[in-house]
């Protein structure tokens, strides 16, 4: 068996999740992992085993180049990657174009670059973003970013890439805010579960009309699971009515029993109808015994939605509904509950949302368990709390708006400058355009009207 050694490698991976490879190709990817010691897990695509196979083959001090998705950044399965590149290269860059470079696709595209250490003791310059319209990057030669580019190293280089987007007097600002008293990560005052998993939405989360049609007033419970059930940042009796007279699917049905023969008829006629859709068959509900009681029933006084458009927010549980697996069950520790929920807003967490979230095609912010673990949350013990007056200014305006109002609160109790809260907003303003595809000409026209 030949072993090439190459002094460079130029290639354009395939876009392929795990589950669609050939069993062939799956096995391979493994064993990739493997050899390089790697943590494996089936949510990679081809790109990821592609690239640490590449690199292998490099010579020492040989460079590397790779169109691949600009997931790269953020995405969780591609950590054993960014590990192993940190190993391995003495400088990557990453070119960063604002538009999508292939047309007809919702797929962002970076171009990766990388050199490899002349040997393993070698010192690591560190990871380099260049932010560009258009492809007039391509007019310099590489060897110009790989001498002129601005590296940062440490915490960039071991986690998640997302903060060398930022300049290093935003990091010095972020990392500043991150060290005072009143600032905490999420995980150390407050503890995240996801919500209801039913196994079959459209038969547990129903409308008023289901409800009444089958007389299933006894089983049913206010539920919300939706941006479109919480606009604002209270779940109360009213928003419940709103989302009723709107036809929404607000009620949660939870047949709590043992055994099927201590439920009503008409209550076996509405299972009846979901096990002639073969709703029992399904993995979610199959597991269980019986298929129609959902387990892990419970509720909390604060709940995240799974996406955000703009930015993340916590909602205040008031009349203790239920939530679907769309959104995460939020556990207070040593802090209260409104405080948290109104604090959560504001530009310095928003910006960590940023930088330990993840998105995909069309912008949309995602946080998982242990992501929403490491924000970071300013509980300032001087913040006077103002829920309603919040939560109607978040269902009338901007982003920008509701933040910059926030700031000057939260994080001005903190004892920040104005020169570091405006800080936070470019940046947070920045690293949302970035995501949401708003190109540097339309938000400058924004901020001018």
């Amino acid at each position: 068996m030949k072993i090439y050694i190459l002094y460079a490698v130029v290639g354009n991976p395939p876009f392929i999740r795990y589950q669609y490879l050939s069993k062939e190709d799956q096995s391979f990817a493994e064993k990739i992992f493997k050899k390089h010691n790697l943590p494996f897990t089936k949510h990679t695509n081809a790109w990821v085993p592609f690239i640490i196979a590449s690199l292998s083959m490099l010579k020492p001090g040989g460079r590397l180049a790779m169109v691949i998705p600009s997931e790269i950044l953020h995405v969780l399965h591609a950590q054993s990657l960014r590990y192993f590149v940190g190993q391995q290269c003495k400088r990557i860059i990453i070119v960063d174009p604002e538009e999508i470079w292939f047309e007809g696709t919702l797929q962002g595209a970076v171009l990766f670059l990388a050199e490899k250490k002349q040997n393993v003791n070698e010192h690591t310059t560190g990871l380099g973003i260049i932010q560009t319209v258009g492809k007039s990057f391509l007019e310099q030669s590489p060897s110009v970013y790989f001498d002129k580019t601005n590296f940062i190293n440490g915490k960039t280089v071991e986690g998640k890439w997302t903060r060398a987007l930022l300049t290093k007097k935003e990091l010095d600002v972020f990392d500043g805010i991150a060290s005072k008293v009143d600032v905490h990560r999420f995980t150390d005052i407050a503890k995240v579960d996801v919500g209801l998993v039913t196994g079959a939405n459209k038969f547990f989360l129903v409308d008023d009309d289901t409800i009444q049609k089958y007389n299933l007033e006894k089983w049913s419970h206010p539920m919300f699971g939706r941006s479109q059930h919480c606009p604002g940042i209270l779940y109360d009796a009213r928003q419940h009515q709103e989302n009723s007279e709107q036809g929404l699917p607000s009620n949660f049905l939870w047949f709590d029993v043992s055994d099927i023969s201590e439920l009503p008829q008409h209550v076996l006629e509405y299972i009846h109808m979901g096990e002639e859709d073969n709703l029992h068959t399904r993995y979610k509900c199959r597991i269980r015994k019986p298929w129609f009681k959902v387990p892990s029933v419970y509720s909390t006084s604060i709940g995240l939605l799974k996406r955000a458009h703009n930015m993340p927010r916590l909602i205040y549980n008031e009349i203790e509904a239920y939530t679907t697996d769309t959104a995460y069950r939020i556990t207070t520790r040593n802090v209260n509950a409104k405080k948290l929920v109104y604090c959560f807003i504001n530009s310095f967490t928003a910006l960590s949302s940023e930088l330990e979230g993840r998105h995909y095609g069309g912008g949309v912010l995602e946080l998982v368990p242990s992501e929403i673990e490491r924000l970071y949350i300013p509980v300032p013990r001087k913040t006077r709390v103002a829920m309603k007056s919040l939560d109607k200014m978040i269902r009338t305006q901007s982003a920008n708006d509701v933040l910059a109002h926030q700031d000057s609160k939260i994080l001005a109790d903190l004892g920040l400058s104005n020169n570091e809260i405006t800080c936070m907003q470019n940046s947070w303003s920045r690293l949302r355009n970035r995501r949401q595809r708003i190109s540097s000409k339309t938000n400058q026209s924004r901020s001018q009207n």
